[in-house]
């Protein structure tokens, strides 16, 4: 059982006996002397699609969904639904494009690190790994003479994905993304 203060983006927990998954995830910390630190999140329902905002404090405990964990890879996109292959059974399962809001930009075609969370044979959602390396299509040339500044400029991935990154790096580079943060970590 997870506490709140372990949770991260895409675990799925049971509320009420129904499967949720948290969407976002937002620490608070009050200034007052002896008050617990706060944790906002968002959950959507796995089930019927609704939003829950639910307020915990670092303590309090979850029950985390009776989900099997399976190693998966994304193998593409069909439409509006993702198509996911089990690595040991060779099974394919399909999920919407909404069900993976804010995951489906760190996903690449035959990516092998995902682990899918299925209940009941259907694939509620997916946990990404820690990082992805993807490659830079678009960004702006670099100017010359300016190295003395940690300056970073946009840069467009292959998957849509915009990050910060530093300003050395140009198109067809291969680049190592948080899927927590969102941020460039390093060079691939």
């Amino acid at each position: 059982m997870p506490k709140a203060s372990e949770l991260k983006r895409g675990m799925i927990v049971e509320i009420d006996g129904v499967p949720h998954v948290v969407r976002q995830f937002e620490s608070k910390s009050p200034s007052s002397r002896g008050a617990s630190t706060l944790y906002k999140v968002r959950f959507n329902n796995l089930k019927t699609r609704q939003k829950l905002d639910s307020s915990f404090k670092g303590d309090d405990l979850l029950k985390e969904a009776d989900c099997q964990r399976v190693h998966v890879q994304y193998s593409y996109m069909d439409g509006d639904s993702y198509v996911f292959m089990n690595l040991e059974d060779y099974s394919q399962y399909t999920v919407d494009a909404d069900q993976l809001e804010g995951q489906s930009e760190y996903l690449v075609e035959q990516q092998e690190d995902i682990i899918a969370l299925l209940m009941d044979g259907l694939l509620l959602g997916i946990e990404l790994p820690q990082s992805v390396n993807l490659v830079i299509e678009d960004t702006p040339p670099a100017v010359t003479g300016s190295s003395a500044t940690n300056r970073s400029k946009t840069a467009r991935l292959s998957t849509g994905l915009e990050v910060q990154v530093p300003e050395y790096l140009s198109p067809g580079e291969t680049i190592k993304v948080n899927t927590l943060t969102g941020k460039f970590m390093s060079r691939a």
